[in-house]
C-alpha cells in the first residue's frame, strides 16, 4: 500500500509539472486564450486531470507566471533603489518591453487582476505601486515629463505588443528600438503639450 501511495504521489507531481511546462510554453508563444481542454490535449492528459491540479484557468495562469511576476517585482525594487530615478524608470520600460517581446502572455498576465490568487495579486500590486512611485520620483527630479500618467503604461504595452505579430523574428530588436524612441519622448526636456491621457485601465487588451 505505501508503494502504491508513493507511486500515485509521484504520478501526480509529474502530471502537475507537465501541465505547467505546457502552459508556460503555450502562454509564452500564443498568449492566454488557449483553452484548458487544449492545454490538456497538448500535455497528453485528460482535462479532468488538469482541473484536479488547477481548478480554474486563473489558478494555472497565476502559477505559470509566478516566476516572471516575481522577477518583474524584483526589477521594480532594484529600480527604486537606484539613486537616479530617471535611470531606474528607463530600466523598467526597457525590461518590461523586452519581457513582453519574449513572452506573448506576459503583458496580459501582469495587467490581469486575479483576486483569488493572493500571492500573485500581491506581486502584481507591488510592481504597479513601485512603478507609480518611480514615476513620481522621476517627475520630481525633473527628468520625466510631468504629464506622464500611470495609464500610459497601457499605451506602452499596446504599442510594444503589436511587434510580436508584426515584426516576427525581429520582434526583440524592434522592441528595443521602440523603447528607445519612447524613452526619448518621455524626457521632460523634450516635452511638448500632448492630448490628455487616454485613462486606459491596466486590464485593457494588450495583445
Amino acid at each position: 500500500m505505501p508503494e502504491k501511495s508513493t507511486r500515485l504521489r509521484t504520478d501526480a507531481a509529474h502530471n502537475r509539472a507537465r501541465i505547467l511546462e505546457v502552459a508556460e510554453r503555450t502562454f509564452e508563444t500564443e498568449g492566454l486564450d488557449v483553452s484548458m481542454s487544449e492545454l490538456a490535449r497538448r500535455a497528453g492528459l485528460g482535462v479532468a486531470t488538469v482541473y484536479r491540479h488547477f481548478p480554474t484557468k486563473a489558478d494555472l495562469v497565476a502559477e505559470a507566471f509566478a516566476e516572471p511576476m516575481a522577477e518583474c517585482a524584483g526589477m521594480l525594487d532594484e529600480a527604486l533603489a537606484d539613486p537616479d530615478p530617471w535611470r531606474g524608470f528607463c530600466r523598467v520600460i526597457e525590461e518590461v518591453c523586452a519581457m513582453q517581446a519574449r513572452n506573448h502572455g506576459f503583458s496580459a498576465a501582469i495587467v490581469t487582476a486575479l483576486p483569488d490568487q493572493a500571492a500573485f495579486a500581491e506581486l502584481r500590486d507591488r510592481a504597479l505601486r513601485g512603478f507609480a512611485e518611480l514615476i513620481r520620483r522621476a517627475q520630481e527630479a525633473g527628468a520625466l515629463r510631468a504629464d506622464f500618467a500611470v495609464s500610459d503604461l497601457s499605451l506602452v504595452l499596446l504599442a510594444n505588443g503589436g511587434l510580436r505579430s508584426g515584426a516576427g523574428a525581429a520582434a526583440a530588436a524592434a522592441s528595443r528600438r521602440l523603447a528607445g524612441y519612447l524613452l526619448q519622448s518621455f524626457r521632460a526636456d523634450a516635452a511638448a503639450p500632448l492630448p490628455p491621457p487616454a485613462e486606459l485601465p491596466l486590464d485593457v487588451s494588450v495583445l
